[in-house]
């Protein structure tokens, strides 16, 4: 929603030639809202460089400085533009935690706020409020926070110490439950052993990664007995400065772009090595049929991208799209973007292991099957994913459903399709603000 609490409707322009663009992505969310809880526990001030600013890290950065977290900018009291952070961690204190639609805040926030002295109470939007928590919270009360509640609002109140140990939860529905419980663990009296107990994986399994290579940054031991189980032994988190990349995630909808108009487009500072689900899109791209390569830094230095350990990724697209059968169990967030560029290729494609995106901003699957259903397209909601038939396609509402996913797939198709008007495109500030901005200059061919 806009700045004033109204819908920002928004006619999705459509692409008058291939696109021919270099456009440049802000910070990871996943990665600034990870670090800056780590920098929150930690034993010293750290540094963040490149971190989003975005909804969701203002409403964490929010958290922890009302839990008693001092969060500056480079030159002092901080600023809503600074990507620069300055974290000095503080004594824990109760307070009130609005989670607004942030699934990291929810799951990230509670088991820092059981370490905390005094109540602090959770709420959110009313679309959050609906959305899995249970599992984290019952992992808390086994390991000794005092809780009410199991979904948005509910509260916690905490002692200044957790014992921790071991404890089982079923993660079926969501990585960020097994990560949240990681990310604290540390500062429990006893760490964590924690065991994941359903019968299906733990979906997005990148992002589980993302944590433990930042917690191995910040000097806590963790171990991976099996596949469905990890240890976290107590002990300090170290201030670590860290550089923060850029969304690869965000990236997606900017590369389809190059891919459903046959053109070309740039994002630098692309990571040769990363825990980011986004990078993924890569592969998916190549199978659909786009050429797709990562040049060396433009650093005169004649380098690989391997050497510099960062490069410009360059997406370009084919004559048509070719259609996929894709298990997107690890990297279920890339869901949206995939579904439009299937909804444009040249035959049918299957996306499954994504049941868990019934749990997400909205229930992304019945979601996609509404709006690409609205605009011509056939589509099958599966019990874990979508059989997608391409048609042709017509203009019609496309509603976002306060999902900042949902948006970017409904600019994506008004690429090709003439009268998609996107209902709520300022729900991509949750992740991306001023993605309509960053749309209009990719189109302009302006980098």
């Amino acid at each position: 929603m806009g700045d004033n609490g109204q819908v920002s409707h928004w006619n999705a322009p459509v692409a008058a030639a291939p696109i021919d663009a270099e456009v440049t992505v802000p910070g990871s969310k996943s990665l600034t809202n990870r670090a800056l809880v780590l920098a929150a526990l930690a034993v010293g001030p750290s540094r963040l460089t490149g971190t989003l600013r975005s909804r969701d890290t203002d409403l964490m950065i929010d958290a922890l400085r009302a839990l008693g977290a001092r969060i500056e900018g480079p030159h002092g009291p901080l600023a809503p533009h600074d990507t620069e952070l300055v974290i000095t961690p503080g004594e824990l204190r109760g307070t009130h935690i609005d989670c607004g639609l942030a699934g990291t805040v929810m799951r990230f926030v509670p088991p820092v706020v059981a370490l905390a002295t005094g109540t602090s109470t959770f709420d959110g939007d009313p679309a959050a409020r609906v959305r899995p928590q249970a599992t984290v919270l019952d992992a808390l009360r086994a390991l000794g926070a005092g809780i009410e509640g199991n979904s948005l609002p509910f509260t916690v109140t905490g002692t200044g110490s957790l014992r921790g140990g071991r404890v089982e939860m079923d993660a079926s529905a969501s990585s960020q439950f097994v990560s949240g419980v990681l990310l604290s663990a540390a500062r429990f009296d006893e760490g964590v052993e924690l065991v994941h107990t359903g019968s299906a994986p733990v979906p997005s399994g990148p992002h589980i990664e993302m944590t433990i290579e930042m917690l191995r940054e910040s000097g806590v031991s963790v171990k991976q007995p099996t596949p469905n189980s990890w240890r976290v032994a107590p002990g300090p988190i170290a201030a670590v400065d860290r550089v923060v990349e850029p969304d690869l995630s965000n990236a997606t909808p900017f590369l389809a772009a190059a891919a459903v108009t046959g053109g070309t487009v740039r994002v630098p500072h692309w990571p040769a090595s990363t825990t980011q689900p986004g990078d993924a899109i890569r592969g998916i791209l190549q199978d659909m049929g786009a050429t797709v390569t990562l040049e060396a830094a433009g650093d005169g230095t004649g380098q690989s991208a391997g050497e510099t350990g960062y490069g410009t990724l360059v997406v370009v697209g084919p004559r048509t799209l070719s259609p996929v059968d894709k298990d997107l169990s690890a990297i279920g967030e890339l869901t949206p973007t995939v579904a439009a560029l299937c909804a444009v290729a040249d035959g049918p494609s299957r996306l499954t292991g994504i049941a868990h995106l019934r749990g997400h901003e909205t229930d992304r699957l019945a979601a996609l099957a509404a709006e690409l259903g609205a605009v011509g397209c056939g589509v099958t909601e599966l019990d874990d994913g979508l059989e997608i038939t391409p048609a042709p396609l017509r203009g019609a509402p496309w509603r976002a459903y306060a999902d900042h996913r949902m948006a970017t797939a409904g600019a994506i198709i008004g690429l090709v399709t003439t009268g998609v008007e996107v209902d709520d495109i300022d729900s991509t500030s949750k992740t991306l603000p001023g993605f309509s901005g960053l749309w209009s200059d990719m189109l302009a061919g302006r980098g």
